[in-house]
């Protein structure tokens, strides 16, 4: 068939002549309607980036003086942080003479990651850096895709 051909049989029926392969001999071409084509790769592309699943990290500020209760609010921040899949950034602010007493800040930090030991891990052991203390939690399972669900959950028999 001739490019001639090929053209007029494209416009008879509403298409585009798109070149496939140009290299080939002799090259070769699709009939296809190039909007919708380009409009379906678009898709494809932004649904492909949307599945993509970035670790963010999330960062939870503790003084070496908390309170109990502030402590148990800041825990729970950070089990569900963790819980979305999420790594933690734990930073103990020492401000003042407070950095005589790191042994302080590394307990607390200690304790925390006690109590998420379940959901988390330890990826980096507490450092100081300056005056603040530094420790990063990293989650067990990785973060859930948008499209999946819990195939666990018993479906009602008919």
């Amino acid at each position: 068939m001739t490019l001639a051909d090929a053209q007029r049989l494209a416009q008879e029926r509403g298409l585009d002549l798109v070149e496939v392969a140009p290299q080939a001999q002799p090259p070769v071409c699709r009939l296809m309607d190039y909007g919708r084509f380009k409009f379906e790769a678009l898709k494809r592309e932004k649904e492909a980036r949307r599945e993509h699943n970035a670790i963010r990290l999330k960062e939870m500020k503790l003084r070496p003086k908390i309170s109990d209760h502030d402590f148990q609010t800041k825990y729970g921040y950070v089990r569900h942080f963790l819980e979305d899949g999420d790594k933690v950034k734990l930073t103990i602010m020492f401000r003042g003479r407070e950095l005589v007493h790191q042994e302080i800040g590394r307990a607390l930090l200690q304790r925390l990651a006690e109590e998420v030991k379940d959901v988390a891990q330890v990826e980096r052991q507490p450092l100081l850096e300056g005056r603040n203390m530094i420790m990063i939690l990293n989650p067990m399972q990785k973060k859930p895709s948008r499209g999946e669900t819990n195939h666990n959950a018993q479906d009602p028999q008919p």
